[in-house]
């Protein structure tokens, strides 16, 4: 099945043409280990996950993934600083060497991503490799030279710039994002490692060190620079090492736009001459409850802050993918609790087609059932589509009443649906969740009792009772089903 993704480069949907028709190269951007990742940063790392599982599910692709792993940077840098007042102690105590204070709290976030990541259902065997930015210091480096022995580098200071000017004279600055050059000062420069998207300027590729900070030796126009490499380098470099240019699919978040991916562009061309990537994927911000995640807003999460509050994890995922990955998504509890019912009503449709007890006569169109559902997928990811297939599906059938081959099709399409969302059981019903008190089925049998005589005030009254106790009715026509949430 042919996919269409939507390129940020060309700013339309394009049909998927890989360099090499055999294998996909992917590359995400992935986090900055000086703290926990936030659910706003989950939202990226799922959706490149959800690319690469379509990727190989839908268009049948062998997929090189990458996804690379800042371990030094402005953030870093500050809070593996001794006597930060943001070291935790969990880490032990901090040594007199500042880049072994570094690696100490980078390899603890670290571990602490994978794990996070794993909960939510990104396999680790996925990728095909989670470099770390410090494990290629010597080619950044090489990278710089070649920039700078093309002319489009230059030396202020013990630090070296991207000369954003010259460079503009050779090709566009301003692929990805309308930039405002109005404003632009030649010769202006800026350090940081992440700045506003107004301030456009020369920027760094190599940091000269400040006291107390890690730095590297670097041989350079036949001076030594110490310090470390600016932030935009690291994925230019591991790009050109791991994948080669240019790859197929570069994924981040749209605040990557500019300046990260747009710097990107230019130090590879500028370095090796060709573009990075042939498509570019972003996905767009999450929100909390209609209001951007910030700490004095008071709705900044962890995927751990959740779990503390009995969350699961899957259900966070599933809530995710159930939004577009190009719209805005605003996480609320309230949603969530939705999102937890519809992953749990896909659930017993499953564990009813694993009951080998029942079965009848009818069988269904199982392969349109698959081609509608995939069809969506392949159509630039569009969950909300294919989840509206599974649930008009699932709506429209008793899967008690289908024959037994059409049950044994109807599971393997679902495995397969599954490869993708990955947020479902196919073992056999847990004998716990078949036990159902026996209040509740008293009041499910009223509730019945008040639908079949038309008291239809009544029957919603008790519904709304049951789903207070956890648990929900479903209606088939001339039977119902009780189902813990």
């Amino acid at each position: 099945m042919k996919i269409k993704l939507y390129n940020s480069l060309s700013k339309q949907i394009e049909e998927f043409n890989p360099v090499n028709q055999d294998e996909v190269g992917l590359y995400s951007c992935g986090p900055t280990v000086y703290n926990f990742a936030h659910i706003g940063n989950m939202r990226a790392f799922l959706f490149a996950d959800l690319l690469q599982r379509i990727l190989r599910t839908v268009g049948g692709y062998n997929v090189k993934w990458v996804m690379n792993i800042t371990d030094i940077d402005d953030k870093t840098i500050r809070d593996s600083q001794i006597n930060s007042p943001a070291w935790l102690a969990e880490m032990g105590e901090q040594t007199n060497s500042e880049i072994e204070n570094l690696k100490k709290l980078t390899e603890f976030y670290q571990d602490a991503f994978l794990d996070d990541i794993s909960s939510l259902g990104i396999n680790i065997e996925h990728f095909y490799a989670l470099p770390a930015a410090t494990d290629y210091i010597d080619e950044m480096q090489d990278l710089i030279r070649k920039i700078m022995k093309n002319g489009y580098a230059y030396i202020a200071g013990n630090s070296v710039y991207f000369d954003v000017e010259k460079w503009r004279h050779n090709d566009k600055y301003g692929k990805l994002f309308k930039i405002d050059f109005d404003n632009f000062k030649k010769g202006a420069r800026i350090d940081s490692d992440e700045y506003e998207r107004e301030h456009i300027s020369d920027f760094v590729l190599w940091k000269e060190k400040k006291e107390n900070e890690p730095f590297w030796d670097f041989e350079i126009d036949g001076k030594n620079l110490q310090g470390r490499p600016g932030w935009h380098i690291e994925c230019s470099t591991m790009e050109y090492e791991l994948l080669g240019l240019p790859f197929d699919i570069h994924t981040g978040g749209v605040d990557l736009k500019f300046p990260h991916h747009e710097d990107e562009i230019a130090q590879s061309k500028a370095g090796y001459d060709c573009e990075p990537t042939n498509y570019w994927l972003h996905n767009d911000f999450l929100e909390v409850e209609g209001e951007k995640m910030s700490k004095s807003a008071g709705n900044f999460y962890t995927l751990r802050d959740l779990t503390q509050k009995g969350i699961e994890p899957l259900d966070i995922r599933f809530t995710m993918l159930s939004a577009h990955y190009r719209t805005k998504l605003n996480f609320t509890f309230a949603g969530l609790d939705s999102q937890k019912k519809a992953r749990r009503r896909v659930q017993e449709f499953i564990w009813s087609l694993l009951d080998d007890k029942t079965s009848g006569d009818i069988i269904v169109d199982s392969d349109k059932f698959r081609n509608d559902v995939l069809s969506q997928l392949a159509n630039d990811l569009h969950t909300p589509k294919a989840l509206a297939e599974i649930f008009s599906f699932i709506n429209s059938n008793e899967p008690d009443k289908f024959t037994e081959d059409t049950k044994t099709k109807l599971l393997n399409i679902f495995r397969e649906i599954n490869n993708i969302f990955d947020v479902f059981s196919f073992e056999a019903k847990p004998e716990e969740i078949n036990q159902i008190p026996q209040d509740i089925i008293n009041l499910a049998d009223e509730r019945w009792q008040a639908k079949k005589s038309k008291d239809y005030a009544k029957s919603d009254e008790l519904r709304k009772k049951i789903l207070e106790l956890g648990w929900e009715i479903t209606d088939a026509k001339e039977d119902y089903k009780i189902i813990k949430l």
